[in-house]
């Protein structure tokens, strides 16, 4: 469309050019039409280069402001002519040059300047609000361990994440390569990541881009998840714990589910009391372990007798890892 308008302005600038100019001679005419021609294009850059350059609200407190400078500036040309000086009617167009062009373009200043402060600016332009900016770059870009999780759907569900969930192609054609693979586990991760995707695409609450980006030369996927979210300005939803540190060493957030779930788990303090059943024996000496029904590990000091059976426990401590949470505990009947 703006190409089209462009040939338009254009081509009837050079027309009427050539009409108007041919009466003098075919020459005037061709030489009228190629000017209008480059006139026209210096017109179009410098119109789009301003366009480009500078915000909607920005360019209507410029002509506001102008308008209003030279508003003032006929008022005060009307003052000045009305006194009975010599000067003044021997240099009233220099006068009045000055007059205009100082109340102008101080105007233009002074709202270009304060423009976010006047109200009847924001009733012709409206100032975008926080939620909108927010909803105009909401991308979450899936990486390939959380598509094959499977969690990131669920969630989905429940409508905590919002936006359009971004998925690249080449993110597919690793899960395409991961479900083709000879390993019976990955090809199953695989296909079962395949499968997740399905299943989003198909929920009509859930919004699922695919996106034809690439960095031909970048080889590895994992930087190219964060070249992406970089030009998308968008976030990256992974539970890879080493995409996660690369990206937010370049700036990119990362919603990691991993992480959420962590967070989500109930809180445990020293000295509560809770059952478990011990399934296995701990490195330590008598230590065994157990599992809670969100899969914390719990280790039990002198548990290993009580192997295979449901457990009173007293929690003694809490430990917090990467790689989530560790409760120890001991037999309660201690």
């Amino acid at each position: 469309m703006i190409l089209l308008l462009r040939a338009v302005f254009i081509a009837v600038n050079a027309v009427f050019s050539l009409l108007f100019f041919l009466k003098i001679s075919l020459m005037a005419g061709v030489i009228a039409c190629v000017a209008s021609v480059a006139v026209s294009l210096v017109l179009i850059i410098a119109i789009e280069y301003v366009s480009h350059s500078f915000s909607a609200r920005t360019l209507v407190a410029a002509v506001l402001g102008l308008l209003v400078g030279l508003g003032l500036g006929h008022m005060f040309m009307l003052l000045i002519t009305s006194m009975p000086l010599e000067f003044i009617s021997r240099n009233t167009p220099l006068i009045a040059t000055l007059c205009y062009y100082l109340t102008g373009f101080g105007m233009m200043m002074f709202l270009i300047i304060k423009g976010e402060e006047i109200a009847l600016i924001d009733k012709i332009v409206p100032k975008p609000s926080d939620d909108e900016h927010e909803k105009g770059v909401a991308y979450k870009i899936l990486d390939t361990s959380v598509i094959i999780d499977g969690r990131i759907a669920d969630i989905c569900d429940t409508g905590f994440i919002e936006g359009i969930l971004v998925i690249p192609n080449f993110v597919l054609n690793e899960l395409q390569m991961i479900a083709d693979s000879a390993d019976s586990i990955k090809r199953n991760r695989g296909r079962r990541g395949l499968d997740i995707l399905n299943k989003m695409q198909k929920d009509h609450s859930i919004v699922v881009k695919i996106s034809d980006i690439d960095f031909k030369d970048v080889p590895d996927v994992d930087a190219k998840l964060v070249k992406l979210a970089k030009v998308m300005k968008a976030k990256v939803i992974t539970n890879d714990f080493n995409l996660n540190k690369v990206a937010e060493f370049h700036g990119v957030k990362v919603l990691n589910i991993n992480q959420l779930s962590n967070s989500l788990k109930p809180i445990v303090l020293p000295g509560e009391d809770m059952r478990v059943l011990l399934l296995k024996e701990g490195k330590d000496a008598n230590q065994a372990i157990g599992y809670l029904d969100d899969g914390t590990m719990v280790v039990v000091e002198n548990g290993r007798k009580r192997l295979n059976n449901d457990v009173d426990v007293t929690v003694t401590s809490v430990l917090q890892t990467t790689a989530g949470r560790m409760i120890f505990a001991r037999l309660k009947e201690e």
